[in-house]
């Protein structure tokens, strides 16, 4: 990495209107079309965004919302669409931002997974030795033994957490591996990735000055890491010694390191986090899904892919026109805002039968939307899957053996007001022995 350069105080990009409140009925048949913003984080932290998206796709699904706080877009909502979208870099470019918030001219953060062949290309050959088939057998054996360890430290007969004591820290803790992170401060890392997602309305920070002072204070801690894994006579096998090692992010400035931390963080957060509380939920939802994984341990792999599916940890992934098209007999203009509803595709009825239901047993189950299409599918989703996966081998050995009675889930779990990340804030849990 280049010399570091100081630079004047960031901004995270998020522009809000401040007198718009949260003013949508419950009934999203009973409002215009025109009028329907499906981008209000609202609708997601109060699970009220299923019938919005169940009406845009019955009949206007290539929708345009001109008026949001997040300015004008359009909302790809089916399951064909969305992958026609996706895989057509060409037309739909992510240069300029892959969330519905846009950058700020004051604050750009470049991330592989926000641009366009061939420096996408480059960037990302970077760091995928790192989930090559090879290394995830190496890990293997780490998750195992830290799910073990977790579970063997988990409250019994007692209400806890699930996302604090088992997401979080499952999650932090393979964070804290993949970048050769100091173990002991690993919930640094949860902290930045909840900070650099955060709504301002969601508590999490105070303002726009809080969240750049401690996104600055990750660009600082990793800019020393860097430093330390640069001039190591050994280079190790780590995310950070990947980036400070290749050809095409050796010379990345400091907010294009931080951006791409950032991505690898959250990237690395979120979408494992959320499912393994989404997993549980589910399960406890539809109970003859959970005795049918119980009867049948070999459907784990299975379940996890539908869980992933049913969950969908990331709601959208946003695009921008590069020349004027027309899908479904509207004109969508060079320059134009496109956002693809991941979590509105995997429940596309035309493609996916009974798909607000949890079926273990669901074929083609990996052909869900949660981890993207084309260039920019997640680069991660296999170790994601692994870890899910290892987590319900745990859980399904320790009722089998009698360890664990049940795991009751003791109430709505609390969401995470954003329509970016579609996630948990806790979620209450007691194992009964």
């Amino acid at each position: 990495m280049s010399q570091a350069v100081e630079k004047p105080p960031i901004h995270t990009g998020i522009r809000e209107k401040t007198d718009k409140s949260w003013d949508h009925p419950r009934d999203p048949w009973s409002i215009p079309l025109d009028k329907i913003d499906v981008a209000q984080p609202e609708l997601f932290r109060d699970d009220a965004h299923w019938a919005y998206f169940e009406r845009l796709r019955k009949e206007d699904p290539i929708h345009y919302c001109a008026d949001s706080k997040f300015g004008p877009y359009w909302s790809i909502t089916r399951y064909n669409d969305i992958m026609a979208v996706d895989t057509n870099h060409k037309v739909f470019s992510s240069e300029t931002g892959i969330t519905i918030i846009d950058q700020l001219d004051d604050f750009q953060l470049p991330m592989f997974i926000a641009m366009d062949p061939p420096k996408h290309d480059q960037q990302r050959k970077v760091v995928s030795p790192i989930v090559a088939p090879d290394n995830l057998a190496k890990l293997q054996g780490t998750i195992r033994s830290r799910v073990k360890q977790i579970f063997d430290n988990l409250p019994r007969n007692e209400t806890f957490d699930w996302v604090d004591r088992v997401s979080i820290e499952l999650t932090t803790q393979m964070l804290a591996t993949l970048f050769d992170f100091p173990f002991e401060e690993r919930r640094k890392l949860t902290r930045w990735s909840d900070v650099a997602t955060a709504d301002l309305a969601s508590g999490i920070v105070e303002s726009e000055e809080a969240r750049r002072a401690e996104l600055m204070e990750c660009a600082e801690y990793f800019i020393n890491l860097w430093n330390e894994r640069v001039n190591a006579p050994e280079p190790g096998n780590d995310l950070i010694t990947m980036l400070a090692h290749g050809e095409s992010t050796r010379n990345m400035d400091k907010m294009e390191y931080l951006g791409n931390l950032i991505l690898l963080i959250v990237g690395g957060n979120d979408t494992t986090r959320n499912s393994m509380t989404g997993g549980l939920h589910a399960m406890k939802k539809f109970p003859e899904q959970f005795e049918k994984l119980k009867a049948n341990p070999g459907l784990v792999e299975n379940a996890v892919s539908e869980i992933i599916r049913w969950q969908t940890p990331l709601a959208h992934m946003r695009r921008r026109a590069l020349e004027d098209i027309v899908m479904g007999g509207k004109t969508i203009r060079k320059g134009e805002k496109v956002v693809m509803w991941y979590v509105s595709g995997n429940r596309d009825e035309t493609v996916i039968p009974n798909p607000n239901v949890l079926d273990i047993e669901r074929p083609r189950v990996r052909q869900h939307l949660s981890f993207g299409f084309g260039i920019h599918r997640c680069v991660g989703n296999r170790l994601a899957e692994m870890q899910l996966k290892i987590v319900w081998e745990e859980i399904l050995a320790r009722l089998a053996s009698g360890e664990f009675k049940d795991i009751v889930v003791e109430g709505e779990p609390t969401r995470v007001l954003s329509s970016f990340v579609k996630g948990y804030d806790k979620m209450p849990v007691r194992i009964v022995t």
